[in-house]
Order: structure tokens, then sequence, then C-alpha cells
């Protein structure tokens, strides 16, 4: 069962065009858990307009990525694997973004093919806004014969040392439905019968996103002084699911000029292997 199209390794994808405006990006906020004394990322009023979070790029990003364009799969085994953000200069609080897609490779697995994407950005101007890279694993659709690709360097907090940040968020029950009006209307997050179908979760989980612009908020306000204009980049692995109503525990250590970052909830790292670039 594979039907993927290994012809679209090393092409581009046609460029598609997002605009968003600063009800988009202030309901991106609120879907991440922002609250009404963040008002820099809430209030159209503030002075110098809204802030944007970083990993706002994930939502531009993904109006570009163009899934059926990789051939006939069955979605239901598709299972996002990996993130990271990149951003070369910080969001306006409405733009018009320039998107344009890369299948950089498609490694076999063996059980599985894991798919390596770019999605870069740019406004209208010109000038780079962000690079995004997504890794997609598609479960039963190894086996043809391919690279199976380099192993994955290791990135995990240092034992027994504090971390010199550790902020938590309790997500709402009603986190997912908030979060899926961003763009992924996936089912998967609000119906319990379709999660049921899964026979891997007890009920509708949050967007593995979702997550990531949690712990994205915690290191702007961990790491960065609530600054947005400080990170740089942050790279994670989603390692297991999270329930709307659970809490997020984002914490990071200093590490040779970046930080290791770890996500976790009373029952599991969620978010782990990953890092983030401060300045």
């Amino acid at each position: 069962m594979s039907g993927l199209n290994l012809d679209v390794i090393g092409k581009k994808f046609p460029e598609v065009i997002f605009n968003y405006r600063w009800k988009d990006v202030v309901l991106y906020a609120l879907g991440i858990g922002a609250q009404v004394d963040e008002l820099q990322f809430l209030y159209e009023g503030v002075s110098g307009g809204i802030k944007v979070f970083p990993s706002y790029a994930c939502i531009v990003a993904a109006a570009g990525l163009q899934l059926q364009r990789l051939g006939k799969i069955a979605f239901s085994h598709f299972v996002h694997g990996e993130q990271s953000i990149k951003l070369y200069k910080s969001f306006s609080s409405s733009d018009e973004i320039i998107c344009q897609a890369e299948v950089e490779n498609i490694f076999d697995k063996g059980k599985a093919a894991v798919i390596h994407m770019k999605v870069s950005g740019q406004n209208t101007g010109g000038e780079p806004v962000f690079d995004t890279k997504w890794v997609f694993f598609y479960l039963k659709g190894g086996g043809f014969g391919g690279d199976p690709g380099p192993k994955t360097e290791p990135i995990n907090p240092p034992e027994g040392v504090e971390p010199d940040f550790s902020i938590s968020y309790k997500t709402t029950e009603n986190q997912a439905a908030l979060y899926r009006l961003n763009g992924d209307l996936n089912p998967l997050h609000i119906d319990p019968e379709f999660a049921s179908r899964s026979g891997r979760f007890k009920g509708p989980i949050l967007h593995g996103l979702c997550t990531y612009g949690f712990a994205t908020r915690a290191i702007v306000y961990g790491a960065c002084d609530g600054n947005v204009e400080r990170l740089k980049e942050f790279k994670a692995r989603f390692t297991s699911e999270v329930y709307p109503g659970e809490t997020l525990t984002t914490e990071g250590w200093k590490d040779n000029g970046r930080y290791i970052i770890q996500v976790r909830t009373d029952r599991a790292v969620v978010l782990g292997n990953a890092y983030a670039i401060v300045e």
C-alpha cells in the first residue's frame, strides 16, 4: 500500500498566496491559549500593532503544502511526525504571503515512508519571512526500495539539571474546537465517534500544531522576554497525543547557543527531540 508519487522528490509545487488580517492572528493566539493579559497578541489597539506568535508560520505554510500532489495515499495512515520553523522577520498584523512547497526527500523505513517537505514564505515585496520543514510518516507506505535516510541526532534534556525555564499552561476542554478554526478541520480533533475508530485514542485529541503553538508561546515568554523577534528557530518531534483539558508544561535548558526544549503532560512527553534558537 503505497500510492506515493516518488517523482515529486526534489520538485517545487506551484506557489500559493495566503492572505491574513489581524482577526486571523488573534484567532490563532486564542487557539494556542493566549489570555486577556497578553494584549499585544489580542488587541488591535495596542501601540505598534498586534504582535504575532512565530508559530503562525505553520498556519500560513500549511496552505502551500498541497499534500494531494504526493499521490493516491490514504490519509488515515498519514502522521505528522516533526515540525520546524525558521524566521527571517517577524510577522506583521496583516500581510499577503507567497508560499512554495518542495518535497526534499522520501525515505523508505520498511513499514513506513518518511516524507520531508519544506515550505518557504515571502511577502509580496520579495522579502523572505520563514522556512518551515515538515516530516510526515506514511504508515504502510514503505518497502519501495528507497534510501532509508540518516539517523536523527537525539536531543535530550541534561539528566538531573533543573530547566532554565518551566512554564505550564492548562488547555481548555474546547481548545481543539477553537484551534480547528485556523484551518485544520480533521474530525479527529472534534468528533468522538471518529476518534474512537482509530483504536488508539479515548476521544478527540489536540492538534499537534496546537501543542507546538503552546510550546512556542512558552518559549516566547520563558526565553525571549515576550519579544517574538528573538525566536529564530524551533524544531520538535511529536511524541504523544494530548487531550483537550490537559496541562502542557514546556521546559527549556540552555545548551551552546540554543535551548533544548521538552513539553510534557502528566502522562507523557508530547514534544521531544526539540530545540529553539533565541537571539
